[in-house]
């Protein structure tokens, strides 16, 4: 029998949905600050994943410049009607305090490796939206609602028309679903099947808590019927389970019948402990009942690190990506993203000068708005991860190299910096809750030019860096830190509450504090897991 293993995609890839078209499957997961917006994987046989697409390319889809830490894209649906896809998502602008700026916003394409449309606004009385297409041609919208009145926060499910013809959501918004008592319901997804629309909500929160609730009703507009054995997936009772943080789901159906829900998970270092790879997205075996309602195939709540794969599938593993990229290609890597703004050829440039890539230095690592950062997932617990840097910086404000980053206070800096004599140094800053530590009490004094290679080492809680002169002859830079502090867990335990929704980044960055956006080049980035 074939197995999926969980989680299908690793690293920072939550709040999957998932659709099928014909023999093919399609997830979309969420990319909060990271541009290009939405990442969609595509698979044939629900066990091997490939990444194909981006759809949010384009700042008329997605404007994220300013946008604070963890704001950004939230919640995707991706669905598919008479040869169109829809994809719903949110572009949160702001979050802390009682009120929430959110956004949400519809674009189409009939080719979705292809260029999607420009976006139609929906409405922001909540996130986590969702387009949902009756068999009478009507569409209908959900979303979360954020209620700010007496400090409520989640104030149910939200349910509107939407009309493609008018581009909008017409007649009232009716709340149809209050929640259950695991509380803090968002993420709504409507699916019908025999006689019943059924509801299907995260609860519970994001974290340890975290569950899939589900409900029905004989109408699209309630009242709602809570599911007997409520809720239907969570690990919320299950310390020990390796899959944790169970939650925000979506339904998809086989060509021969079999049902599966996807979901995200994270996956901690210790038990309960902090997830340094963020939330993820694992798979399980849903089956309907004679009672209508929607169980886990296995009979207990929690899911399994192994998952029967569809009967009669043959494996079709797709392209593995190379764990070393040149910049010899006219194209960057589909795996690489930036901070809030796309790629452009005044910041990042494969052209000017052939087999490197060139980042002109701009603001530093605690800017919302114009980094010079390009970076990729980290998707194993234990990694090594290194780029080739020519760099002859002329002054202690231009700075360059390799960055573990979680977010703008949150970020390990191995990187080169000129030095008064207009000599180099290397340097490693350790930046928790924007208090910023010189890891080493002497810079190390590096060779007035020639190329530097940079290295993180992971090793699930450990981060320790490594520099060379000449490849392959690696030494330490400073101790073993801790790689905790990249993560969900961390930066929300701080104290104040605030959004803290990604994973951990190694890029390439370039910071020139002077304005004069001084360059530096790289020559391949490596991601090795151990």
């Amino acid at each position: 029998m074939n197995m999926i293993h969980n989680p299908i995609l690793r690293g920072f890839n939550p709040d999957p949905s998932i659709i099928r078209v014909g023999p093919d499957y399609y997830i979309a997961t969420s990319t909060f600050e990271w541009f290009p917006g939405v990442q969609i994987h595509h698979s044939k046989d629900l066990m091997h994943w490939e990444l194909i697409t981006h759809p949010l390319r384009r700042t008329s889809q997605l404007d994220m410049l300013g946008n604070p830490d963890s704001c950004g894209v939230w919640a995707p649906c991706l669905s598919y009607h008479e040869g169109v896809f829809y994809l719903v998502y949110s572009n949160v602008r702001s979050f802390d305090g009682a009120w929430k700026d959110t956004p949400n916003f519809l674009v189409t394409t009939d080719d979705i490796r292809g260029e999607w449309s420009d976006p139609i606004f929906l409405s922001a009385s909540g996130f986590d939206g969702s387009l949902f297409h009756d068999d009478d041609g009507r569409k209908w919208f959900t979303s979360m609602w954020c209620d700010h009145r007496k400090g409520k926060f989640f104030g149910g499910t939200l349910l509107q028309e939407y009309d493609p013809q008018q581009k909008k959501v017409i007649g009232k918004a009716m709340q149809i679903f209050e929640g259950s008592s695991l509380g803090i319901t968002e993420a709504p997804h409507i699916y019908k099947h025999n006689d019943y629309y059924y509801l299907l909500t995260a609860e519970g929160g994001t974290e340890y808590n975290h569950a899939i609730s589900l409900c029905r009703s004989k109408t699209i507009e309630g009242p709602y019927e809570l599911h007997p054995n409520n809720p239907v997936l969570s690990a919320r009772n299950f310390p020990q389970a390796p899959l944790q943080k169970c939650g925000h789901g979506d339904l998809v159906e086989t060509p021969n019948g079999e049902w599966y829900t996807v979901f995200l998970v994270g996956r901690p270092v210790t038990e309960r402990g902090r997830c340094t790879l963020g939330r993820e997205t694992a798979i399980e075996q849903v089956e309907w009942r004679e009672d209508d309602w929607l169980y886990l195939k296995q009979g207990v709540s929690v899911p399994r690190l192994e998952v029967p794969a569809p009967v009669g599938v043959s494996p079709k593993p797709v392209t593995e990506l190379p764990v070393r990229i040149h910049f010899d290609q006219r194209n960057l890597n589909i795996h690489f993203q930036s901070l809030r703004i796309p790629v452009e050829e005044e910041w990042l440039t494969l052209n000017d000068r052939p087999g490197y890539l060139r980042l002109y230095g701009r603001e530093s690592l605690s800017s919302f708005h114009r980094q010079s950062l390009i970076a990729r997932r980290v998707q194993h617990f234990r990694a090594d991860i290194s780029s080739c840097l020519d760099f002859k910086p002329s002054h202690f404000q231009q700075m360059a190299g390799l960055v573990a980053y979680y977010n703008t206070s949150h970020w390990v800096y191995l990187h080169v910096a000129g030095t008064d004599d207009g000599g180099r140094s290397l340097q490693l800053i350790y930046c928790d809750n924007f208090d910023m530590q010189e890891i080493l009490a002497n810079p190390i004094v590096l060779p007035g030019q020639g190329e530097i290679f940079l290295r993180f080492s992971f090793d699930h809680a450990d981060l320790q860096a490594f520099y060379a002169t000449d490849e392959g002859t690696w030494k330490a830079v400073g101790p073993t830190l801790d790689g905790t502090i990249l993560s969900d867990d961390y930066v929300r335990g701080l104290g104040r509450y605030r959004p803290a929704f990604t994973g951990t980044f190694v890029g390439m960055c370039c910071q020139d504090l002077s304005g004069h956006q001084f360059p530096a080049d790289f020559k391949w980035y490596e991601y090795l897991e151990r």
